[in-house]
């Protein structure tokens, strides 16, 4: 295996940049195969907001239904592209991806963007985690007949107590370690859509032969986008790209955990086109039973299990959906701010101390989400830190790939010793920073410029190749571009 010609282990550590939690896991230590790969993107396809986003695809842009199919497909075939390249360092190296981002920022530089992703993961945990409580109160409130009362910031106390119970639950498992979060992604996946197709199963019953009259329907396309269908299939595509976004920048915090690359591109692949286009075509179905059956298509899937009206389903789905929740928040949010924290002061933040902060200042937000924080705007402003983020991307692979030819001085990325690789200019990297503000102009443009709007998905990606550009050709104007050593990599 091509990792165990590399020198993992860090001889002399700075205090600074390191910690048990930073630093390279030994191929020993990698447990992950394709299975724990295809999970992680199931969790981050199943939750409540993916369910609603897939369904809403096949009904809002008036497009012929085999086209939101190819469209749905195509947009996995690019997010799996994506995180290929970012993956790919992550299972060489055993490093995650605030670790990744030091040889291309600097070993300090690379702080900037590890605080804005954390930034952006805190507070999306924080909303994810309440709706994952809305899954739960649908469970209590079925089995306590509903019982209402009075509101406190919008939420009564069975709103209160899923909550709590939600936000107790995600910090313990974080807390009992990878593998326990490993085996929960494990059967959280496959059970969402065990249950999914039990659900469709119900509604098709009920719903009889009217079903696939209502499919024909959808799959007929009204053709109502304003752009036209080529508008309609390049907002799809962007759309779905812009959902998986946050994961495929720090994808790297995931890739160290898998054996090997091949286990790792099997996982992307099964993970994203495949499993992608099932979940959609299990989504698109319900849907159209629930028109059936409702007189309305239901996207939501919590008010779709309500009005089923079947006690044993509605405990059953509001428990699955509840794990698919979580599980997306662990993957997409959780783990990115613990590791982007720790980052920030590896000797007094492990990322386990990173988890607890993380879960206390998300307490607030999700609390705060019904009566105050989701009226405000805010989605705004945290929508633009991510687009901030979209230059780094490209930035991380095109140092990789094309400044440092797929070869890291591992010990210097945890050295801030001046001369050594990474060091630049006092830790920062002068070039990456300047390629990183100006390509970050265009992606935070994309947010607020309603011309762009229709692009949002691929604006990301432009900002991305803007950034790769732009940090190629002032990396390339330095006089001498510094190697890895040969004690830490095998000629």
């Amino acid at each position: 295996m091509e990792s165990e010609k590399i020198d993992l282990q860090i001889h002399h550590m700075d205090p600074s940049l390191y910690n048990s939690d930073l630093a390279p896991l030994p191929p020993d230590k990698r447990k992950w195969g394709w299975f724990e790969i295809f999970n992680v993107w199931s969790n981050d396809i199943q939750s409540l907001f993916g369910y609603t986003l897939a369904a809403t695809l096949f009904i809002s842009y008036g497009l012929n239904g085999w086209a939101v199919f190819a469209g749905i497909i195509l947009a996995g075939i690019i997010v799996n592209v994506l995180v290929n390249l970012t993956g790919k360092p992550g299972v060489k190296y055993g490093i995650p991806y605030p670790v990744i981002a030091r040889a291309s920022m600097g070993v300090h530089g690379a702080n900037f963007p590890a605080l804005i992703r954390g930034i952006v993961a805190i507070f999306w945990y924080g909303v994810q985690t309440y709706f994952a409580s809305t899954a739960l109160a649908l469970l209590f409130n079925a089995l306590l007949g509903n019982p209402g009362g009075a509101t406190f910031l919008g939420m009564t106390a069975v709103d209160w107590f899923s909550y709590a119970v939600v936000c107790v639950f995600q910090l313990a498992l974080f807390l009992r370690g990878f593998d326990w979060i490993t085996a929960f992604l494990n059967w959280a996946g496959p059970l969402v859509y065990l249950v999914m197709i039990a659900l469709l199963g119900v509604i098709w019953y009920k719903a009889g032969g009217g079903l696939l009259n209502e499919l024909g329907t959808i799959f007929d396309g009204k053709g109502e986008h304003p752009g036209g269908p080529v508008a309609a299939f390049v907002a799809v595509v962007g759309t779905m790209v812009a959902y998986f976004a946050a994961v495929v920048i720090n994808y790297g915090d995931f890739s160290r955990f898998v054996k090997n690359e091949s286990q790792m591109k099997w996982g992307n692949f099964l993970g994203l086109p495949v499993s992608l286009a099932f979940f959609s075509f299990l989504a698109l179905f319900i849907t159209a039973g629930t028109a059936v059956l409702f007189g309305e298509m239901i996207t939501n899937p919590a008010e779709m299990v309500a009005k089923v009206d079947n006690l044993a389903l509605t405990i059953i789905a509001a428990l699955t959906f509840f794990a698919a929740t979580v599980g997306i928040n662990l993957v997409a949010n959780f783990i990115p701010a613990a590791f982007g924290l720790a980052n920030l002061a590896p000797a007094k933040i492990s990322a386990r101390t990173g988890g607890i902060i993380t879960a206390a200042i998300a307490f607030f937000i999700g609390g705060l989400w019904v009566a105050l924080i989701s009226h405000i705007g805010i989605a705004g402003f945290v929508d633009t830190l991510g687009a901030v983020l979209a230059p780094l991307y490209g930035i991380v692979v095109a140092d990789y790939y094309l400044v440092r030819k797929q070869k890291l001085n591992v010990q210097d990325l945890f050295s801030a010793e001046p001369g050594s690789t990474y060091y630049f200019d006092k830790g920062w990297n002068k070039r990456a920073l300047f390629a990183f503000s100006v390509a970050s102009l265009f992606s935070v443009a994309s947010v607020w410029t309603p011309a762009l709007a229709a692009w949002a998905g691929f604006a990301w990606l432009f900002g991305a190749l803007l950034g790769a550009v732009l940090h190629l050709g002032l990396m390339r104007l330095r006089l001498r571009a510094p190697t890895p050593t040969p004690t830490t990599e095998a000629a």
